[in-house]
C-alpha cells in the first residue's frame, strides 16, 4: 500500500510539472504574438512632397538637391525614432518629441531651398509652412519618399539660354599729369584699386542675380562703387599735390559707372604712372630707375567647367590678378627696403604661396562636379620679375 501511494504521488508531481511547462509556453507564445502585433502597428510619418519646384539655376542645383535628400533623411530618422520609442511617454509623446521637431527641420530645409534658388533667380514661395507638417500612417505603411530630381535651368533660372549678366563700365582716369617720384607708389596703388573695385562690383553683379527690386543694382552696387571711386581719385589728386601742383582729375565726373547690359568685359583702368622726376618739379622723367614688376604664368589649361563651379572658378581667376596687382604695388612701395633677397623673401615667396592655394581651389571647385583636373599648381605658382 505504501509503494502504491508513493507512485501515485510521483505521477501527480510529474503531471504538475508538465502542466507548468505548457502554461509557461502558452504565456511566452502569447507575449510573442502580442509583440508581433504591436510591431505591425508602429506608425510611420506621412509627409507632403515638395513637388512645386521651379526651374533651378545651375548655380543652385547642387544645394537644392542636397536639401531635397535631407528631407528624406529626416523622414527616415523620424521613422526610426517611432520604432525605437514604442511605449515611451504619454499620449502627446509622438507629437512633441517626433512630429514637432520634424516640422521645424522641414520648414528650415524648404526655406533653404527657396533661398538657394533666390540667389540666382526669382525667389520662389514653396509653401514651407504648409509642406513642413507631417501626419502619421497609423497602420505602419511605408513613408512616401521625397523626389530629389532638380528641374534644370540655365544660369538665369529661366530654363533657356542664360541671360547675360551685366558688367560695370567705368571711365578711365587717363588724364594724369607727370607724377612726382615721391607720389608714384601711392598713385599706382590707387589706380590698381580702381581695377579691384571694378572686379568686386562685377562679382557682386554675378552673385546677386534676381535679388532686390528694380533699383537694387543702382542702390547696392553702382552707388557704393561711385563713392569708392570718388574717394580713390581724390587720393590720387592729393598724393600728387603733396609734391607738385594738385591736379583736378574730375573725380566727380569719372567716379560714375554705367552698365554693359550685354555682359561685355569691363575696361581695365591703366595703371602706368607718368614719371615726373625725383623732385616733382622740373626733374627729368628719364632719371627714374625702372621698378620691376612680377611676371606670372597664366592658368591657361582649364578644362570645361561645370556650371555649378563657374562662379567660384571666376572669383579665383580674378583673385590671381588681384594678387599680381598687390605684389606690384608692394614692389613699388618698398623700393630701397631690405637686402638683395628682400623681393624674393617678402614679395615673390608669399605670392607663390597665395597662387598655389588659389589654383588648388580652382581644381577643387571643378572636382566637386566633374573629374578633378591637375592644373600644375606647383609649376604655375612661382612668378619671376620683369626687371
Amino acid at each position: 500500500m505504501y509503494r502504491a501511494r508513493y507512485n501515485k504521488s510521483r505521477t501527480s508531481s510529474r503531471r504538475w510539472q508538465i502542466g507548468a511547462v505548457v502554461g509557461v509556453a502558452v504565456v511566452i507564445t502569447g507575449v510573442g504574438l502580442g509583440v508581433a502585433s504591436a510591431a505591425e502597428s508602429v506608425p510611420t510619418v506621412n509627409c507632403p512632397q515638395v513637388g512645386n519646384l521651379p526651374a533651378v539655376p545651375a548655380q543652385a542645383q547642387a544645394e537644392v538637391q542636397r536639401n531635397l535628400e535631407l528631407l528624406n533623411t529626416q523622414i527616415s530618422e523620424a521613422n526610426n525614432r517611432l520604432r525605437t520609442s514604442v511605449g515611451q511617454g504619454g499620449p502627446a509623446f509622438i507629437q512633441n518629441a517626433i512630429l514637432g521637431p520634424l516640422k521645424d527641420k522641414r520648414f528650415a530645409t524648404i526655406n533653404r531651398i527657396e533661398t538657394a534658388i533666390g540667389r540666382n533667380a526669382a525667389k520662389p514661395n514653396l509653401n514651407a509652412e504648409g509642406l513642413s507638417t507631417c501626419s502619421l500612417n497609423q497602420d505602419g505603411g511605408s513613408s512616401a519618399q521625397q523626389p530629389v530630381e532638380v528641374p534644370a535651368a540655365g544660369n538665369n533660372g529661366g530654363g533657356g539660354e542664360a541671360a547675360a549678366v551685366p558688367t560695370v563700365n567705368c571711365p578711365a582716369v587717363d588724364n594724369l599729369p607727370a607724377v612726382p617720384a615721391q607720389a608714384a607708389a601711392e598713385v599706382q596703388r590707387n589706380l590698381e584699386l580702381l581695377n579691384t573695385q571694378i572686379s568686386e562690383a562685377n562679382n557682386r553683379l554675378r552673385t546677386s542675380v534676381g535679388q532686390g527690386g528694380p533699383a537694387f543694382i543702382q542702390n547696392a552696387i553702382l552707388g557704393p562703387l561711385e563713392d569708392k571711386r570718388f574717394a580713390t581719385i581724390n587720393r590720387i589728386e592729393t598724393a600728387i599735390g603733396r609734391n607738385a601742383a594738385k591736379p583736378n582729375l574730375n573725380a566727380e565726373g569719372l567716379s560714375t559707372c554705367s552698365l554693359n547690359e550685354n555682359g561685355g568685359s569691363s575696361a581695365e583702368q591703366p595703371t602706368e604712372v607718368p614719371g615726373g622726376g625725383n623732385a616733382g618739379a622740373g626733374g627729368d622723367a628719364g632719371s627714374d630707375v625702372a621698378v620691376p614688376t612680377v611676371n606670372c604664368p597664366q592658368v591657361a589649361n582649364l578644362p570645361a567647367i561645370p556650371a555649378q563651379a563657374a562662379a567660384e572658378v571666376q572669383r579665383n581667376l580674378e583673385l590671381l590678378d588681384t594678387q599680381i596687382a598687390e605684389a606690384n604695388a608692394r614692389i613699388v612701395s618698398s623700393v630701397g627696403q631690405g637686402g638683395p633677397a628682400f623681393i624674393q623673401n617678402a614679395i615673390l615667396g608669399p605670392l607663390e604661396d597665395k597662387r598655389f592655394a588659389t589654383i588648388n581651389r580652382i581644381e577643387t571647385a571643378i572636382g566637386r562636379n566633374a573629374a578633378k583636373p591637375n592644373l600644375n599648381a606647383e609649376g604655375l605658382a612661382p612668378c619671376a620679375l620683369n626687371q
